[in-house]
Parts: C-alpha cells; structure tokens; sequence
C-alpha cells in the first residue's frame, strides 16, 4: 500500500469508561492499530479526546462537569494522565509520542499557524507520532473549536493528509438512531454532507464525549472542502486501521471524485483569519473571480468600508452579496485614494502599481 499521512481521531467514549476513567483495554486496542500503521511505514498523527473525562474523577466529581472551571480543572489533571499511559503503552512499539495543545486562536495568528506546520512537519520527518488535543485549561468559548472533531477536520487539511479517521462507538451514519430505532441503515458511503443529513444525525452521541455524530459530520463537511476524505465508526483489533485504509471498515466512508486539496494560505484564510474590512467589485471583477480564476484587480474595486493594511483579510462584495474573502496587497487609504482619482478623473487613465488587490491564490470564495 502507498505511504500515506493519515489523522486518525479518538473520541472520549473510545477511550474511556461508563465511570469516566481511561480504559487500559481500549487504550491498548487503538495504541496497538496505531503501531501497525507507523509499521506500514504510514506518517500518523492522532487528535485525542479523553483529557476531561480522563481527569475529573480525580478531582472528587461524581459526573463530567458542566461548568467552565471544573472542566479545565479536569483537563489538566486528565491530560497528563491521558499522555503519560500513551507514552507508556507506545514505549513497547518503541514509537514516540509528542504531545501538542492547541487552541484557535494559535489557528488564527498567522506565524503560529505557520510554526504548528513547521513543528507536525518536523515531527512526523523523524518519525515521531503527533498527540494533538484542544488546550481545554486555558481555551475559552470564543476560542475553542468546539470538539476535537473540527480539530481533526482542520489539523487534517492543515498538513494535507489523505485521510480523516474518526473512531467512535457508533459504527457510521444510520438515517435514524440506531441506539432507539432497530430498523435503522447504516449508509456505508456519502459523497456530500447535506442539511438532511446533519438532521438525521443531532442528538446522536455518547454522555462522555462533546461532540455527537451530528458534530462529526461537520467536521467531514470542512475536511471534504479542504481536500480530506473521512471516514466515521468504530473497530476493533490491531488491524482495524488498516481494514479503514482498504476500505473494509466498519463504518461510513464519506469522499467524492472531485476533492481538490487547498494549500495552508488559503486555509488559513477560509477558516481561520479575522476580516480587518470589505471591499465591493463590479460585475466584471466578480464574474472573473468566480468563474474565470482571476485574481481581482485594482480596477474592478468601486468601495471601501473599515480600515485595514497590506497582508490584512477582507470580505468581498459582488451584486449577489458575498462571494468570498481574501488577502490584500493594499491597504484601505491605497485603494479610497485609488477610487477617487477614478472617479474625478473618469476620462483619464489612472496609475497604480501592476499588482493585483487579491491574488487568486490568496482568495477563497463562500
């Protein structure tokens, strides 16, 4: 089989008991399909749940808290637990683990978005095996992703993985719950995620986790639009990663022919960044934009609303609301001043440095 870069993510139900404690059983099962994927010579990196769970039994809770201090408390209690038995039960595959916390807003700066790359990249070049979770001790609500599904989905397009595996305790997508409803199919392959879908799955999910199936299906939603094909559900054994691989697991496969990678810039871009402004373009630049590939030029721009610089993202307006978002190459003042010499001097051609309002490969349409 091809080498591959493969996420695999773990949810908390995976990894843990009714009673909120890891369980060794589990634990050893997905260390051990781990090994024999870095054994077939795959590049692995795994987003792992189970800090929280993992922790609160230590602090005297007797159910996962639902305040925002207990849960931080929890986790960091729980995720050095969580990180020291995988360190220990990956010691006998003589794999490396490297634990990374993140949280959005490492997502949302530019330069640490780009050092997180540099570090995975690093890692996974000599071999070590990435442990990455949210930093559930100091994230806050507007800073979080909001489960470690949409991590997995964004850590995965982040570093162009060819796969997202997403293990769980429900094997894949039924259209109707199978833990209420006996005569509920399992789709075995979904080739787009739409809003009937994420119907079919809200409220289904464990007690332990924070994310349900419904959670896991956006998360797919944004790992398609990056380039990443998922795959939802549950196994068993040393060899369940490799079944997943083959296409023989036990779960959902959700892929189809024209996925089509993006590079970090633009990622970055499309979910991470904070837009400084908006610019409004005419018809021609936005018919060249969406359908021809362009970049947008300096003169398809007729207004300017907030203030922002060179290197800053914007939203772009066209006649039918916003198309997209991008990176400029001038700043507001540049292009008001840009716009008003057009406009007092319409018969004269107005001079402006060659150089394109948004690159094509620093755009993102909606």
């Amino acid at each position: 089989m091809k080498k591959k870069r493969i996420v695999v993510k773990i949810g908390s139900s995976s990894l843990t008991n009714e009673q909120g404690e890891i369980d060794q059983t589990k634990l050893m099962d997905h260390v051990c399909a781990l090994a024999v994927l870095k054994e077939a010579k795959h590049e692995v990196i795994l987003v792992s749940s189970g800090a929280v769970a993992a922790g609160f039994k230590k602090l005297g809770y007797p159910t996962l808290p639902v305040t925002v201090k207990g849960r931080q408390a929890a986790a960091a209690v729980g995720q050095s637990l969580l990180i020291q038995l995988y360190t220990e039960k990956l010691n006998e595959f003589h794999i490396v683990p490297a634990q990374i916390l993140l949280t959005r807003s490492d997502f949302a700066d530019r330069s640490r978005f780009r050092n997180a790359f540099a570090t995975i990249t690093e890692l996974l070049e000599r071999g070590l095996l990435p442990i990455i979770n949210e930093n559930d001790t100091v994230a806050v609500d507007e800073l979080t992703f909001g489960d470690n599904d949409m991590l997995s989905s964004l850590v995965s397009g982040f570093i162009h993985a060819d796969m997202l595996i997403i293990l769980t305790d429900i094997n894949g997508l039924y259209d109707a719950n199978p833990q209420t409803d006996p005569n509920a199919k399992k789709f075995d392959r979904i080739e787009e995620i739409t809003d009937e879908l994420l119907t079919l799955a809200d409220g289904t999910g464990s007690k332990v986790g924070t994310g349900g199936m419904k959670s896991k299906l956006l998360a797919a939603k944004t790992a398609l639009s990056l380039g990443v094909p998922v795959f939802i559900g549950k196994g068993e054994g040393k060899e369940k990663l490799i079944q997943i691989l083959k296409g023989e697991g036990n779960g959902t496969y959700i892929t189809n022919k024209s996925l089509g990678s993006i590079n970090a810039n633009r990622q970055w871009i499309a979910f991470h960044s904070e837009t400084s402004g908006k610019i409004y373009v005419d018809e021609g630049a936005e018919e060249a934009i969406l359908y021809k590939g362009s970049s947008l030029l300096p003169a398809g721009v007729f207004q300017v609303k907030g203030t922002f610089q060179k290197g800053d993202v914007v939203e772009v307006f066209g006649t039918s609301g916003l198309i997209g978002r991008g990176e400029v190459a001038y700043s507001s003042d540049e292009l008001r001043e840009f716009i008003q010499n057009k406009r007092s001097n319409p018969k004269k051609r107005t001079m402006m440095p060659a150089t394109e309002v948004i690159h094509r490969n620093r755009w993102v349409s909606v």
